[in-house]
C-alpha cells in the first residue's frame, strides 16, 4: 500500500514531479457560497452568532472574496472547480483569478442561478476538447502544455465539476452524475483514448448528500437500482450502471492517508434538533419551543386592535417594522412574500397575450414574439392583518425550504436567540478519481466553528488533491 501525503490547510499542494509533469494534475474544489457581490443580500444571516457592527464587513463580498483569493493562491492547484458562482457578476467577482492568480482559462456553466465554474492556467494545461454542459455538471478535458507552450497530444485529463440538486431530489442527483460520467466516457471515445472506460477522470464538487445519497452510492458502487430508496422514494426505475470499467475512488477517504475517515466539509450551526418537531422530518413542523418564541415576538410587534376579539394583531405598519428588522427593508425576502399572502394578497391572473395577428392561439415560434406583460410587484395589502397563526406559517414555510439559518438569525435579532447546540457537520463536498488515477497528495481543511466565520468565507470547506 503506497502512502499518500496528507496536508492540512493552510498549506499548498506540492508542484508536479519535474520528471513526469504531464502525468500529474492537481485539483481544488470549493462551494464558495452565493450570494456573491450582486445576486442576493442575505449572506449576513448565515453567520452565527449574528455579526455586530464592528464585524458586519465579514459578510460582504469584498472581504469574502479576499479570503477566497488568498486560499486559492496558497493551494495553487492546476485546476480550480468552484460552485455557487453568480452569472450576474461573475466576470467582476472572479477577475482576480486571471488578473492576480494567473488562471486565464475559464468555463462558466451555461444555465441557472447557482453555477459551477472551472478555472485553469493555460501555461500549464489547456482544453483538449470543448467543455460539456449537462444537468448541473461541467466537464472539462485538459492536456498539459509542454515547454514550447504547445499542447501535449499524449494524455487527456477529464475533470467533472458538479453541483448536484439540493433537497428531496435523489433521483435527479443520480441522473446528474450518470450523465456527467457518461459524457466523460463518450468524450474519451471521441478522442480515441486507449481505454475510454478507464479515462483519467476526477469528479468533484458539492453533492448535496452524504453516504446515504443515491448519487454517492452510484459513484462508489458502480451502479444503483430501483430498490435503493432516498427520502423514502426510489432514485431510479431501472438499474443505472456507470459506463466506467470500475467504480470511482473516494479520494479524501483513502485508508493510505492514515488519519481515519475523511473530515466533514459542511460545518454549520446545529439547528435542526432545535427547530423541528420530533417525528415530523418528512413534512417538518416547527418545534413547540420555536412556536412559543414566535408567539412572544408576535405580541411585541402587534399594535393593531382586533375589535371583534379585543386582542392585538399585526397590521401593515407592524409587519413593515418586523420586515425591516429582519431583512433591512420591506419588499425582499421570502418572509415578505409569505406574509403578504397571509394578509390577503392574491397573485393577479396571468395576463392574456396576443400574437402579431391578434389571435390568442399562437404557438411555437409565435410565442417567442408575443408581447410580454410585466407582472405587478407583490405588496402588503393596505388594510391587511397578519394573524399569529399566519406569522407562524411564514416561518414554517421557511423551515420547509431548509432555511434554518435564516430562522435562527431572525429569532436572535428579535430577542429570542436559540441555545447553542454546537455544530452540524456533513461531508457534502467530495472528490473522486477513476481507477486509472492515483492520488498522491490530499489537502484537508478543518473547522470546529460554524461556517462562514472570520476565517472561512463559505459554509463549505475546500478540498484539494494531486493525482498521477
Amino acid at each position: 500500500m503506497v502512502a499518500i501525503e496528507h496536508l492540512v490547510s493552510p498549506s499548498a499542494l506540492p508542484p508536479a514531479p519535474p520528471t513526469h509533469p504531464t502525468k500529474s494534475l492537481s485539483v481544488l474544489s470549493w462551494n464558495v457560497l452565493l450570494p456573491n457581490s450582486v445576486d442576493g443580500w442575505w449572506n449576513y444571516k448565515m453567520y452565527s452568532p449574528p455579526l455586530d457592527a464592528s464585524s458586519a464587513h465579514m459578510a460582504e463580498w469584498s472581504h469574502r472574496s479576499s479570503l477566497i483569493r488568498q486560499r486559492v493562491e496558497l493551494i495553487n492547484a492546476d485546476v480550480v472547480c468552484l460552485q455557487e458562482v453568480s452569472p450576474k457578476s461573475f466576470e467582476e467577482d472572479f477577475a482576480f483569478m486571471a488578473d492576480e492568480l494567473g488562471y486565464d482559462g475559464v468555463e462558466l456553466f451555461r444555465r441557472g442561478r447557482f453555477r459551477p465554474a472551472t478555472f485553469w492556467r493555460k501555461s500549464t494545461v489547456d482544453l483538449a476538447a470543448p467543455p460539456v454542459h449537462k444537468d448541473r455538471t461541467l466537464l472539462t478535458t485538459f492536456r498539459h502544455v509542454n515547454n514550447n507552450s504547445d499542447v501535449d497530444e499524449g494524455v487527456n485529463w477529464h475533470v467533472l465539476n458538479c453541483h448536484l440538486q439540493a433537497g428531496k431530489q435523489g433521483g435527479r442527483r443520480v441522473r446528474q452524475v450518470h450523465e456527467g460520467v457518461g459524457a466523460a466516457v463518450k468524450l474519451a471515445r471521441r478522442l480515441k483514448e486507449k481505454d475510454p472506460t478507464s479515462p483519467l477522470l476526477v469528479v468533484c464538487g458539492d453533492f448535496n448528500g452524504g453516504p446515504e445519497c443515491g448519487a454517492v452510492r452510484y459513484l462508489e458502487d458502480g451502479s444503483v437500482g430501483p430498490d435503493f430508496l432516498e427520502d423514502g422514494e426510489a432514485v431510479t426505475s431501472k438499474t443505472k450502471k456507470m459506463a466506467l470499467s470500475a467504480p470511482l475512488t473516494d479520494v479524501p477517504n483513502k485508508q493510505e492517508l492514515g488519519r481515519g475517515p475523511a473530515p466533514n466539509t459542511l460545518v454549520v450551526q446545529e439547528l435542526i434538533s432545535l427547530m423541528i418537531e420530533e417525528g415530523t422530518d418528512d413534512t417538518p413542523n416547527l418545534s413547540a419551543d420555536v412556536l412559543e418564541r414566535l408567539e412572544r415576538i408576535y405580541y411585541r410587534y402587534a399594535t393593531h386592535s382586533d375589535g371583534a376579539k379585543g386582542t392585538k394583531v399585526m397590521g401593515r405598519p407592524d409587519v413593515e417594522r418586523w420586515l425591516i428588522d429582519i431583512n433591512g427593508q420591506v419588499g425582499r425576502g421570502s418572509e415578505f412574500r409569505r406574509a403578504a399572502r397571509e394578509m390577503g394578497y392574491v397573485d393577479p391572473p396571468e395576463p392574456e397575450t396576443t400574437g402579431d395577428d391578434g389571435g390568442s392561439d399562437a404557438s411555437g415560434g409565435q410565442r417567442e414574439q408575443q408581447r410580454k406583460v410585466e407582472q405587478p410587484r407583490i405588496a402588503l395589502p393596505e388594510d391587511g392583518v397578519l394573524s399569529l397563526e399566519g406569522f407562524c406559517r411564514v416561518y414554517e414555510g421557511e423551515l420547509r425550504e431548509g432555511k434554518f439559518w435564516g430562522i435562527a438569525w431572525d429569532l436572535a435579532t428579535m430577542g429570542e436567540a436559540l441555545p447553542d447546540k454546537g455544530v452540524f457537520e456533513a461531508r457534502y463536498d467530495r472528490m473522486y478519481c477513476s481507477q486509472s488515477v492515483r492520488p498522491t497528495v490530499v489537502l484537508d481543511t478543518l473547522s470546529s466553528m460554524p461556517c462562514p466565520n472570520k476565517e472561512e468565507p463559505s459554509d463549505h470547506l475546500p478540498i484539494a488533491a494531486r493525482f498521477q
